[in-house]
């Protein structure tokens, strides 16, 4: 029953629609509706400006990391881990389909690298590396993510040595799931059309 409970919280937790919920609070606009259509990080800066969209931003990697704190205080016999990857898988989708916004969220970027830093903080900053060195070379987001996205289960096996199956499955599982939430950026990068972006935010 406690299991199923930490399922639940961490689907929640990344149900919170940040970027709608900040967007109408303080904007009164859907960002949604505007840009790009998607409730993450990246469409808040450029709509609802650079304050909002830091606050964005941290709300939804804080939303990754609680998720993982929840669970570890709620799990804590053996074999937790097992668990704490689930969460965080759960919480990650929870803010690709949220059931507070309609099933329409985010790409899950900044929530999995909030579950990251609960699970493996070394993994999750060497994603931010990667992440900063093509977005540097490129100023698309976008591209960025991908990129980190696609790397993940390699970084994890490779460098940090992270070889159970368990890790395995869910780092390639995570890295689907934001790459697939990025399949209309996908397209406008082929056609050439992507929007990219400079350091304070607005469009170029």
């Amino acid at each position: 029953m406690i299991v199923f409970l930490a399922f639940l919280v961490a689907y929640l937790l990344g149900s919170i629609p940040s970027a709608v919920w900040l967007g109408k609070w303080l904007h009164g606009i859907d960002v949604r509706e505007h840009g790009s259509k998607n409730a993450g990080a990246t469409n808040s800066f450029r709509v609802l400006g650079k304050r909002t969209g830091i606050m964005v931003l941290i709300l939804d990697v804080s939303k990754g990391v609680l998720s993982m704190l929840v669970c570890m205080l709620l799990l804590k016999q053996t074999g937790s881990m097992i668990y704490q990857m689930v969460s965080a898988g759960i919480c990650v989708l929870g803010h690709v389909f949220p059931v507070f916004a309609g099933f329409r969220g985010g790409k899950g970027v900044a929530t999995s690298l909030g579950v990251f830093l609960g699970l493996n903080p070394l993994t999750a900053l060497t994603c931010v590396l990667v992440f900063l060195v093509v977005f540097i070379g490129t100023r698309y987001v976008s591209l960025s993510s991908i990129i980190a996205a696609f790397l993940l289960p390699f970084i994890s096996f490779f460098i940090y040595h992270q070889e159970a199956q368990a890790i395995l499955y869910f780092n390639i599982f995570l890295s689907f799931i934001v790459i697939l939430a990025h399949h209309k950026n996908i397209k406008r990068l082929i056609a050439g059309e992507e929007q990219r972006m400079n350091f304070n935010g607005s469009k170029m």
